[in-house]
C-alpha cells in the first residue's frame, strides 16, 4: 500500500457452500475483476470451498475457517459474535437462508450487513416457510441491505418478509458472452461421441433434488425417438447415481451422456443445440445467460425469472412444469434448426445488451462501499 492509499476495505463473506455452484462462480467473477479495492475473507458453513480454485492468483481472497456444530444454535451464536470481533469486517456478506445464523450475530453491531438471496432449497421451491420468514423478518430489518439478483425474489422479500423496499437492491447476474463465442470444440465432441449430424439437447446444473433432472429425463423419453438425439448433463452432486439410474431404467443409456463437472462451461455449451432447464427453483440463473451467450435457444420451465431473462422471441418456450410440455417444445427445436438458430442469435444479443458483466461487476463495488 503506498502513501496516501486507502487501506482495501474489508469483507467477511459467509456461505453454506463454497463449492461449485451459481452464486460461488458469480462472487469468483466479481473478486477477480474488483481489484485491490476490497479485501474478502471466506467461510463456508459445511467448510467446503471448491470453488475458490475459480480464484485469481492475486484476489484479496482468505479462508477463515471456522470449527462449529450445526445444530448447536446457541453455541454457534457466540461462535460467530467471538469471530466478527475478532476478524472485524468492514462488511458482513452472508449468502441465503444457510447463512442467516450469522445476521442474528452480528445484530447490535456497528458492522454493516448486506444479505444477498439467489433463491430457495427444494423444501420452499412452491412456497415459504412461515418460520423462516418471522426469522428474517426479524433478523434483517436493521443495518441490513438484502441485495437480490432477480424481481421475483424482490418481490417475496418486499411482499412476503415485509421488508422496506429502500433496503432492498436488484443487481441482475451479468456475464462476459464473448467468452462464449467460440467454434464448435471438435476434440470435445470426439471425447462425447458427438457426430456433426447429431442435434444435442444439454443442460449444466448441480445434480440436486431442486434441478429436478429425472423431468428432464422424462421429457427426453417423449421426444420421438432417434440415434441422432443426445441428451448431455453436465454437472454432479448426490443426485447423480440415481440419474443415471434412472436413464437406464427409461432405456435411454445409450442416448444421454452424463459429463460431470467441467471447468469451461464455454466448451461444453459449444456442442449443444439447445439449453434446457427443469429446475422446480431457480431465480436468475447463470447458465441460462452462459447458454444464450453461446448462441442457443433455452427450451425450459418457467421459474423465477427465467421467462424474463430470454430475449422476446423464446419466451413461448418457457413452459410449465411439466415434464410433457416440456419435451414438445424441445422437439419442436429439434425439428427446426432454423427456429433454433434465429431464437439463438436473438438470445445472444440480449445478453449482450442487457446482461453485461462489467455493468454488474460495477454494481456489486457500489453495494460493497456502503
Amino acid at each position: 500500500m503506498t502513501a496516501g492509499t486507502a487501506p482495501p476495505r474489508t469483507l467477511l463473506h459467509v456461505f453454506s457452500t463454497l463449492n461449485v455452484g451459481g452464486p460461488q462462480v458469480r462472487f469468483a467473477t466479481i473478486a477477480n475483476k474488483l481489484g485491490g479495492g476490497f479485501r474478502h475473507l471466506l467461510f463456508a458453513m459445511d467448510h467446503g470451498y471448491e470453488a475458490t480454485k475459480l480464484l485469481a492468483p492475486d484476489a484479496l481472497c482468505e479462508i477463515h475457517d471456522i470449527a462449529y456444530r450445526k445444530g448447536r444454535a446457541a453455541r454457534s451464536f457466540f461462535t460467530f459474535r467471538r469471530a466478527l470481533n475478532t476478524l472485524r469486517p468492514d462488511v458482513l456478506v452472508t449468502y441465503n437462508w444457510g447463512a442467516i445464523e450469522w445476521a442474528l450475530a452480528n445484530f447490535g453491531r456497528a458492522c454493516p450487513h448486506i444479505h444477498i438471496v439467489d433463491g430457495f432449497g427444494p423444501e420452499e421451491a412452491d412456497r415459504q416457510l412461515p418460520r423462516r420468514v418471522q426469522f428474517r423478518r426479524l433478523v434483517l430489518r436493521r443495518n441490513t441491505t438484502v441485495m437480490v439478483p432477480s424481481h421475483t425474489l424482490e418481490d417475496i422479500v418486499t411482499g412476503v418478509w415485509r421488508l422496506d423496499p429502500a433496503a432492498v437492491t436488484y443487481i441482475p447476474n451479468g456475464i462476459d458472452y464473448a467468452r462464449f463465442s467460440i467454434p464448435r470444440d471438435e476434440a470435445l465432441a470426439r471425447r462425447y461421441g458427438i457426430d456433426p449430424d447429431m442435434t444435442v439437447i444439454g443442460t449444466v446444473a448441480a445434480l440436486r433434488p431442486e434441478k429436478n433432472l429425472e423431468r428432464l429425463l422424462l421429457a427426453f423419453r417423449a421426444m420421438p425417438e432417434s440415434d441422432k438425439l443426445r441428451l448431455i448433463i453436465v454437472g454432479d452432486g448426490p443426485e447423480r447415481a440415481p440419474l443415471e439410474a434412472s436413464a437406464a431404467q427409461h432405456g435411454l443409456s445409450d442416448r444421454v451422456i452424463f459429463t460431470g463437472y467441467q471447468s469451461d462451461p464455454a466448451a461444453i455449451l459449444s456442442l449443444f443445440d439447445i439449453f434446457t432447464l427443469s429446475s422446480d427453483t431457480e431465480q436468475m440463473p447463470i447458465s441460462v445467460l452462459e447458454a444464450m451467450a453461446a448462441g442457443l435457444p433455452i427450451a425450459g420451465v418457467d421459474v423465477g425469472d427465467v421467462r424474463h431473462i430470454v430475449a422476446p422471441g423464446n419466451k413461448p418456450q418457457i413452459v410449465a412444469r411439466d415434464a410433457e410440455r416440456l419435451g414438445q417444445v424441445l422437439s419442436e427445436f429439434a425439428a427446426d434448426p432454423d427456429l433454433r438458430h434465429r431464437i439463438g442469435a436473438e438470445n445472444r444479443q440480449h445478453v449482450k445488451d442487457v446482461y453485461d458483466e462489467a455493468t454488474m461487476v460495477s454494481a456489486y463495488a457500489q453495494l460493497f462501499s456502503i
